[in-house]
């Protein structure tokens, strides 16, 4: 069997459980053999930049992620020393992967809606399948047209026939309220944080001093 593998990017800035919960949530409905992910280096689509470095936001995804095998960290946008384009990233997996690789890009609604002001945004489909992270109040028709147009001829609803790219799928994946913008002003206020960031997360972002 071709090898299924899934790709979750983000700042991770403190990666938290909402992402975690997400990461095998996409793994468990695509039943993939690898979900990696791939914490930003240099994200050009924010206005500001992480608060946390790339060293110290890939050190704590590595931690959060130790004890889940499905799980991996993908360093190659930490490492690279100009803004991380998604394009580049796949283009890159696709190579090392070999053509006949299931490959699946995890994306949420409000992503897919600005997804035709990314760079090279049409060959995101030659490259891999998007899989996208439905939130209550998602309504397709609200898309941009040129958008709309790929929803509606690439979706499928099952897996009769399963392909290396070119398919968008709706996933219900759990809804956790959680970001992490409000956990780091929880963290700079100093409120309790327990339970909503894994243990070895939080035991080093006190160390770091990280978020005051």
């Amino acid at each position: 069997m071709n090898a299924r593998v899934g790709v979750f990017g983000g700042t991770f800035d403190p990666v938290h459980h909402a992402h975690l919960r997400m990461a095998r949530a996409f793994a468990d409905e695509l039943a993939l053999d690898e979900v990696r992910l791939i914490p930003a280096g240099q994200p050009y689509h924010r206005q500001e930049g992480p608060r946390a470095s790339a060293a110290q936001r890939l050190d704590m995804v590595k931690l959060a992620i130790a004890a889940d095998a499905r799980l991996t960290v993908d360093e190659r946008e930490i490492r690279r020393h100009r803004p991380a384009y998604t394009v580049d990233t796949l283009r890159e997996l696709r190579a090392e992967l070999g053509a006949a690789a299931e490959l699946w890009f995890l994306v949420g609604g409000d992503s897919l809606a600005a997804l035709s002001s990314w760079k090279d945004w049409r060959e995101l489909f030659r490259l891999a399948n998007l899989a996208v992270a439905m939130r209550p109040g998602f309504d397709p028709a609200a898309l941009p047209p040129e958008v709309r147009q790929e929803w509606q001829a690439r979706q499928v609803s099952d897996f009769s026939n399963r392909t290396a790219s070119g398919t968008i799928r709706p996933l219900a994946l759990p809804p956790l309220d959680l970001s992490a913008t409000r956990l780091r002003a929880q963290l700079a206020a100093d409120e309790p944080v327990e339970g909503l960031i894994d243990p070895a997360v939080l035991a080093y972002i006190r160390r770091q001093r990280l978020y005051r």
